[in-house]
């Protein structure tokens, strides 16, 4: 099986803001798809992050003390799971309940260099 990686983008300000039960459901489907893929073994690891960091740019190695924020969206986590293709990990991100809120994902295999 190849690897890959999920980045998991939320928008900072959804236009459609979950209230509490909606928020608590929302964790419910996420426990419910970590045990999918755990017992189905495509899950390898994954975190979320928190949402403040530096960025290091250039060819002076310039230190920003902030993480980066594109158009209103951060990057909220990754997910790093096991698949025979890409279309076969496609699927397995696109049963993430990020999606409800304004999130998207992007799907890359990692490079495995020998």
């Amino acid at each position: 099986m190849k690897k890959f990686i999920i980045l998991v983008r939320e928008t900072e300000t959804p236009a459609d803001k979950p209230n509490e039960q909606e928020l608590k459901d929302q964790r419910a489907k996420w426990d419910q798809w970590f045990g999918k893929y755990r017992a189905s073994g495509n899950f390898i690891g994954g975190s979320g992050l928190v949402s403040n960091g530096k960025m290091i740019k250039g060819g002076g190695a310039e230190v920003i003390n902030q993480a980066h924020h594109g158009d209103n969206e951060r990057v909220a986590g990754y997910l790093l799971i096991k698949a025979e293709t890409l279309d076969e990990a496609v699927e397995i991100a696109k049963e993430l309940p990020t999606y409800r809120f304004g999130g998207y994902t992007e799907v890359r295999e990692l490079r495995v260099d020998d």
